[in-house]
């Protein structure tokens, strides 16, 4: 479980997440329909916020179209619209898209108009690039509140957070460093989380996960496990 699910529940601190949620975290989590596993609980999906980026994007397209691997990409509303060709090529190449926010903020800090508005707008902008509707929602920081749960479900959104995360956004990360910390753990039912974008992150912090995905595309292919679609 990432970030904050209020007001039901909340971790410690934003962004964090346990290696291995306890029962109890899953139980509290379930009857909201906020998921962290793949849908069938099988194989492993890798998937990616923040995008699309300009240079970002490209090279994690670039990695994956080599590997012959698909993913899910979480886009932000304003990035689709200095984007739109780039959106639309994600789709184009097989990839899946999920809606993450138009603007990436905080959802503990806007009124429940405002998570509507920032919802109906990235969905306006996702579709307009697209022309797909995304079928998963993913909220800024893995920090949701009600209006964010009623609005995906009113939408026929599935929540789909990760269970695993490389903290590639930050400036300190290395290939390394995130390869270790996204595969740690990771088997059947794993969501893994990356960002194809540094709007939000350290400047540049797209690089490291764009020479990071080759490893984790082999470690994860080297225990025999199936990529899926979440």
């Amino acid at each position: 479980m990432a970030g904050y699910l209020t007001p039901v529940l909340a971790s410690p601190r934003p962004g964090w997440v346990p290696r291995s949620p306890a029962p109890i975290w899953r139980a509290l989590r379930e009857p909201l329909g906020v998921e962290d596993r793949t849908a069938a609980g099988t194989g492993w999906a890798i998937t990616f916020d923040d995008g699309p980026h300009a240079q970002g994007t490209p090279a994690v397209l670039e990695v994956l179209a080599q590997s012959g691997a698909q993913a899910t990409f979480f886009l932000v509303g304003e990035q689709v619209l200095r984007n739109p060709a780039l959106a639309a090529e994600i789709v184009a190449r097989g990839h899946a898209i999920g809606l993450h926010c138009h603007r990436h903020r905080n959802l503990l800090r806007l009124a429940p108009r405002q998570v509507r508005e920032d919802h109906s707008r990235a969905l306006a902008a996702i579709e307009d690039a697209t022309a797909v509707t995304p079928a998963l929602y993913r909220p800024p920081y893995g920090i949701l509140n009600a209006a964010a749960l009623r609005s995906a479900r009113a939408a026929g959104m599935r929540t789909l957070l990760w269970s695993h995360w490389g903290r590639d956004w930050e400036a300190r990360a290395t290939p390394r460093s995130i390869t270790v910390r996204l595969t740690d753990g990771a088997g059947e039912g794993a969501v893994l989380l990356l960002h194809d974008a540094d709007d939000y992150g350290a400047p540049g912090c797209w690089r490291a996960t764009a020479a990071a995905l080759p490893h984790v595309l082999d470690t994860m292919r080297e225990r025999g496990l199936q990529a899926v679609f979440p």
